[in-house]
């Protein structure tokens, strides 16, 4: 297995070692793994920028430029 993927992996689970079970995947399923979690996490990003922004509807029309900048910089 590629240290490379592995790698990747780890990057995407954040995680600082790997466990060692994770050697004895196929080259192609460490990819689909990371891949997925990439994708998952691509979805919660748009879920929850799509909440914030249903949220600053809840703000008075005047203040939402304001409230957009301090929250999303």
């Amino acid at each position: 297995m590629s240290t490379e993927e592995l790698a990747r992996l780890q990057t995407e689970l954040g995680a600082v070692e790997l466990p060692g079970s994770f050697g004895s995947l196929a080259p192609q399923d460490v990819t689909r793994l990371a891949d997925a979690l990439r994708a998952e996490r691509a979805r919660q990003a748009g879920g929850l920028n799509e909440a914030a922004e249903e949220a600053l509807k809840l703000v008075p029309a005047l203040a939402r430029g304001a409230v957009r900048k301090v929250l999303f910089r």
